[in-house]
């Protein structure tokens, strides 16, 4: 597959219709106006293409933007809507598009350290993190530090207002979209998995769409070997110089 890092404001309407088809397809409870306005909060959008058709494989939204906390002036990437159709599940593009991507954005457009908040309402986002990221919260294996706590909670609540419930750090949206049947199952064998096992127990509402607030700091030296492998794509990021120089 090919991928593209694209500012929404050079967003084609054909590629927001196809996303949206993209993601109608496979949730549950989406509607173009939540779309739409899912968009309009970002500024950055990861688009997957198959190399042959040049069809809308994937896509992600992004936002990055500053703020302050603890006196310190931080970074921090917001992941918006996210889908991989299933027949490209065996490619590794999104994970290494999205990890280029954001080395990029931290090049060009960050002075600080660079935080990224992820809301999980299915475990195949949240694997994400053990494989491509060391430190990360929550965790099965260690508690959240209380700095980290406190900023993943502050976060969670400028960002998501009223929807982020702190006691239990999950985002409860009052129209969630739901993973379709088929894919928010946890296939049988993979219950197992540590990682797995945490995510469902901390996000017990996750087949209604409850999203868990996870957040790790994005700098090379936090990332897995598999993550430090996709640190840099030459492909993607002279493209994504092209296209913000348009």
């Amino acid at each position: 597959m090919k991928s593209w890092l694209v500012p929404v404001q050079k967003l084609q309407p054909s590629d927001r219709t196809a996303m949206y088809a993209l993601l109608n397809n496979h949730f549950k409870g989406v509607t173009w106006d939540a779309f739409q306005a899912d968009i309009e909060r970002k500024n950055w959008v990861l688009l997957l293409r198959d190399e042959i058709t040049n069809t809308l494989k994937g896509f992600s939204t992004l936002m990055l933007s500053q703020t302050t906390f603890a006196g310190e002036q931080i970074s921090v990437v917001y992941s918006g809507d996210t889908i991989v159709d299933p027949s490209a599940w065996s490619s590794t593009t999104l994970p290494r598009a999205w990890i280029a991507a954001v080395n990029y954005l931290r090049q060009y457009y960050t002075q600080n350290k660079l935080y990224w908040l992820l809301i999980c309402s299915g475990f195949r986002t949240y694997r994400f993190l053990p494989t491509f990221w060391q430190e990360f919260y929550p965790r099965y294996d260690a508690a959240t530090p209380a700095n980290i706590a406190n900023l993943m909670g502050n976060l969670a609540q400028e960002y998501y207002s009223d929807s982020y419930e702190e006691t239990t750090g999950i985002v409860r949206f009052q129209h969630p979209q739901i993973l379709r049947e088929g894919l928010i199952e946890i296939p049988t064998g993979r219950q197992t998995n540590p990682h797995i096992q945490f995510f469902e127990e901390k996000n017990l509402g996750y087949r209604l769409g409850d999203e868990l607030v996870c957040l790790t700091e994005i700098r090379y030296d936090n990332l897995t070997r598999a993550g430090q492998r996709m640190w840099k794509s030459e492909s993607l990021l002279e493209f994504v110089q092209e296209s913000v120089l348009i």
